[in-house]
């Protein structure tokens, strides 16, 4: 999340600790749910000057597209609120196939407006 700090926005920010915890749900669904033997998984964190958010991307090699409804598990389950957690968090997220194999899964995570956002 080094890149976050060259961005402008410090580690200990809310924008910060919102981009590490959908990039670590994301990744752990990448690892646990789309893992293919012989394929890792890609992560691409990306931040334009102005953009309303900083948008999180991870793409397997499995082709099943989550829920973008995901259910909420039992209050004794100890897995499954990774999806729900990234809607609570992010401004928006979804999925769409990867070419020429897998998914990506997406999600935006708001950019509150002043003067540290400004520091690109």
């Amino acid at each position: 999340m080094r890149h976050l700090g060259e961005w402008g926005f410090p580690s200990a920010s809310e924008v910060s600790c919102t981009v590490a915890l959908v990039v670590a749900e994301l990744t752990a669904n990448a690892v646990c749910h789309g893992r293919v033997r012989g394929r890792n998984f890609l992560l691409s964190v990306i931040y334009d000057v102005g953009a309303p958010g900083v948008r999180v991307e991870v793409s397997d090699a499995r082709r099943e597209l989550p829920s973008v409804v995901p259910s909420r598990p039992a209050d004794d389950e100890e897995s499954g609120r990774g999806l729900v957690l990234v809607g609570a968090l992010a401004a928006r997220w979804g999925t769409h196939p990867r070419i020429p194999v897998g998914k990506t899964v997406w999600a935006e995570c708001p950019v509150a407006p002043g003067p540290v956002a400004a520091r690109t």
